[in-house]
């Protein structure tokens, strides 16, 4: 009925980028371990989706019959990629505290039955809060990515990994495992160099060095 449109011409203001889920830092998993004691359904919870770095999907139709020689092989059932990866000590530990169970899900509800990924993600922010932690299930997915780059793992690695099908969504956690151990090795430069922390005189009054450059900044 309007004969002009009153939107002609005007510019949509772009979203800001928040980079997604929040990532988990180490100090928050810990809280979360001190509040959720190990044997706990909220306990295992975290220890399948930190070491297995799988969606909540996937973590609500993993079982005992996934695993075979060692190895939990399943497909993610987002993009049906095939991973085969070996359990880690921390969820093996886990796992045997479960052990008398004879559920085909590791994780199920109050009734018994597997969870529904909406259910678990609700279920699970529900102890993230009891935790008083940030994070939620897919931040744990993040944080796992994370920790394997910062242990030297590769892109390809990552992608069988995680079963991701292109190198770009791996690729981002080199990169943010890259900038952080750069970060922490030119702190522990300037710690080694200056003597942080125990300084035998004032600031003011000790003698600047020259700072030799390195090869790439001549």
């Amino acid at each position: 009925m309007i004969k002009v449109d009153p939107l002609a011409g005007l510019k949509l203001a772009k979203s800001k980028r928040t980079g997604g889920f929040h990532t988990w830092s180490e100090e928050e998993i810990e809280k979360y371990k001190a509040r959720h004691a190990p044997g706990t359904k909220a306990r295992l919870a975290l220890e399948l989706l930190l070491n297995t770095g799988h969606a909540r999907s996937d973590i609500t139709r993993m079982g005992r019959q996934h695993i075979k020689s060692g190895l939990l092989s399943m497909r993610r059932q987002k993009t049906n990629v095939q991973f085969d990866i070996p359990l880690l000590p921390d969820l093996v530990a886990e796992l045997n505290r479960h052990s008398k169970t004879d559920q085909l899900a590791f994780l199920t509800t109050e009734h018994g039955n597997p969870f529904t990924p909406a259910g678990f993600g609700n279920w699970f922010a529900e102890r993230c809060i009891e935790a008083g932690v940030p994070g939620r299930a897919h931040g744990l997915r993040k944080a796992s990515a994370v920790r394997h780059a910062l242990n030297g793992a590769t892109a390809p690695e990552l992608m069988a990994w995680f079963g991701w099908k292109t190198i770009g969504e791996a690729q981002r956690y080199v990169e943010e495992a890259n900038r952080i151990a750069l970060a922490q090795n030119a702190g522990a430069k300037i710690i080694s160099g200056t003597a942080v922390g125990s300084p035998s005189n004032q600031v003011s009054q000790s003698k600047a060095q020259p700072i030799e450059k390195t090869g790439a900044e001549k």
